[in-house]
């Protein structure tokens, strides 16, 4: 992966933001087939944009949110140890920002 990813698996940083990353238990076919659904929502966004269909746009970020929660991306956080959710926060403003701060030396 080209953009750092936090030493506990939950996030990736770009840009000094942490993102969430998908759960790492769910079985890899239904990973692919949750991905392949995600991208489809995306293009489907992207189309409606272009055509200026504002009922196709939410229908297509619909469906990308939902593909996102199913995912474990959005929603209820995946983990089990009562950790909160930092999904969007700067990075530098976290528990993880010496961690962060340590990757350019």
């Amino acid at each position: 992966m080209k953009y750092p990813v936090t030493p506990d698996g939950r996030y990736f940083v770009v840009r000094g933001r942490l993102w969430r990353l998908s759960n790492p238990a769910l079985p890899p076919g239904e990973r692919e087939a949750l991905t392949k659904a995600l991208m489809a929502a995306r293009r489907s966004v992207r189309a409606a944009l272009r055509a200026g269909d504002a009922a196709a746009l939410a229908e297509a970020r619909a469906a990308v949110d939902k593909a996102k929660r199913a995912l474990g991306e959005r929603g209820p956080v995946w983990w089990t140890d009562g950790a909160p959710d930092l999904n969007r926060k700067m990075v530098g403003n976290t528990p993880y920002a010496a961690w962060y701060a340590g990757l350019d030396a």
